[in-house]
């Protein structure tokens, strides 16, 4: 007759192979990811609003060159109406966090706004900007916040 001898099995659990995590480690790894998270999304969610508020920067310059480039063939600084044969409709389309309006232009003056809208609305750092040139002096200023903070790129 044979014989057959099993093998015994480890009977106490640090004898055994581990398979997979224990709660503790888990538990340590969730909490790692959640110091992350509250650390990086405040600094993800400025980033993005400063990448939405380089739309407000890009146009204002777009309308500033306009404006000097009207004032170079005509008497005084244009309207919307005067950069724009539909009154800049179709430019305030292109824009999604910004509406831009030229509401004050005269022979030596402009000033154009670029008003917060939709989730930028509520932007606790920058308000709405302002592009003002006055007898060839040029300030850039802002409704709300730091100016230098807001106008930088």
């Amino acid at each position: 007759m044979q014989s057959t001898t099993l093998a015994a099995r480890p009977s106490t659990r640090a004898a055994r192979r581990p398979f997979g995590f224990t709660l503790i480690e888990l538990m340590i790894v969730v909490a790692v990811i959640a110091i992350l998270a509250i650390i990086a999304l405040p600094q993800y969610a400025e980033h993005v609003r400063k990448g939405k508020r380089a739309e407000a920067l890009q146009a204002l310059g777009d309308l500033q060159l306009r404006q000097e480039s009207w004032r170079a063939d005509h008497p005084s600084y244009g309207a919307m109406t005067d950069l724009f044969t539909d009154g800049g409709t179709a430019y305030n389309g292109g824009l999604k966090n910004y509406t831009v309006t030229i509401p004050a232009s005269a022979s030596t003056s402009y000033t154009i706004l670029a008003t917060r809208k939709g989730d930028l609305a509520n932007d606790p750092k920058c308000g709405n900007f302002r592009l003002r040139m006055a007898s060839g002096v040029i300030s850039k200023e802002i409704t709300t916040g730091d100016a230098n903070y807001c106008w930088r790129k």
